[in-house]
């Protein structure tokens, strides 16, 4: 690990100086169309927002995703979902809103951009214009997925030249990445810490309808070493050099459905909700009962017309947040995504993961 790690750590101390830790929320700007918008979130639980996604173009400039959205529609009184954002960060001082990058939209043009050194700094040119003219306090990357060495020699570049122009003292600059080895082997993990201050480890997912059986997708523990869990996954990203004072564990805020299955480990047949999924305000199912599994720490209901539905509840979050702190994982927590949460603070996972990272 280089000398700049004692800078990323003090600097990420000074960020979030309002809280001992990060409770941090992604907020897809396409959910404002749904009617939910960035004042509908509990900041008082919230230190920072990750609002997705902007674009990346195919000569490397980063631009607005949506520009009605995100700057001319109406949305809590001002203009655009960031005219809602910055207006916010001014009511919460301690907030931290970054400039969430990519996704599935960006896909075939990250790896184009990428191994040319060029449009790799037409990237961090691009994006700190964009961060600086919208007053966001920096950037997150977002490539699905860096599939092979190659791609990862490519993504450390992009964030080198990122660094170049997004300086360590003034502004953030983090990282998804899915809890996958065959994606994480891919990268040079210590050499990443070199430039992010958090690593958003995307600990959800591991099964669903293209997984053969079903499972609970963001299970904290498995019941074998060849089943994928959080903690084998955490583990796992600490072993290959990326410190764990700057991992945020992942909360998924929707469950993934299989129908015709009785529980975790069983064949289906298609999933219900929307591409097999339900929103977390949409749980557990009507008629079904809630009951978590505490082996793997994962809640789940079965029956409905989402026959078995895995996923988190405050319940499970709460031990997230416990493993959390008892692994050193110092930075804390992250949800996909916050209109997917509910408002009833005991039913919140957001309000749950907050208050139990700060109780002692």
């Amino acid at each position: 690990m280089s000398a700049s790690s004692s800078t990323h750590r003090s600097r990420m101390a000074a960020s979030v100086a309002n809280v001992m830790f990060a409770n941090a929320v992604y907020f897809p700007n396409q959910k404002i169309y749904e009617g939910y918008t960035p004042a509908n979130m509990n900041y008082k639980c919230i230190s920072h927002v990750y609002y997705a996604f902007a674009t990346v173009g195919e000569d490397g400039g980063v631009f607005l995703s949506d520009e009605w959205v995100d700057a001319l529609m109406d949305v809590d009184g001002v203009k655009g979902g960031l005219g809602s954002l910055m207006y916010l960060k001014q009511r919460h001082p301690h907030l931290k809103v970054i400039l969430s990058i990519g996704g599935g939209s960006s896909v075939e043009t990250f790896p184009r951009v990428a191994s040319n050194s060029a449009l790799r700094d037409n990237f961090a040119r691009s994006a700190k214009g964009l961060v600086e003219a919208s007053g966001f306090d920096g950037i997150d990357v977002v490539w699905e997925y860096p599939s092979d060495a190659g791609q990862g020699l490519d993504f450390l570049s992009l964030l080198a030249a990122i660094r170049t122009h997004l300086s360590e003292d003034n502004f953030v600059v983090t990282a998804a990445l899915p809890a996958n080895k065959t994606i994480l082997q891919n990268i040079d993990l210590e050499r990443a810490a070199d430039f992010l201050d958090l690593l958003n480890l995307m600990t959800y997912d591991f099964y669903g309808l293209w997984t053969p059986r079903s499972g609970h997708h963001a299970q904290l523990y498995s019941s074998s070493k060849d089943e994928p869990s959080a903690a084998s996954m955490i583990q796992y990203t600490m072993s290959r050099g990326f410190p764990a004072k700057r991992i945020l564990l992942g909360i998924p805020a929707y469950g993934r459905s299989f129908l015709h299955a009785p529980g975790p480990g069983h064949k289906y047949r298609g999933g219900g909700g929307e591409d097999g999924t339900f929103e977390y305000q949409q749980l557990p199912r009507r008629g079904c009962k809630e009951v978590v599994d505490k082996r793997a720490c994962a809640a789940m209901c079965v029956g409905g017309d989402g026959g078995f539905v895995s996923y988190d509840n405050p319940e499970t979050v709460k031990t997230k947040a416990v493993f959390c702190k008892q692994k050193g994982l110092g930075e804390g927590l992250f949800y996909w995504a916050g209109p997917m949460d509910v408002n009833d603070k005991s039913r919140s996972l957001i309000a749950a993961g907050f208050k139990a990272l700060h109780s002692s």
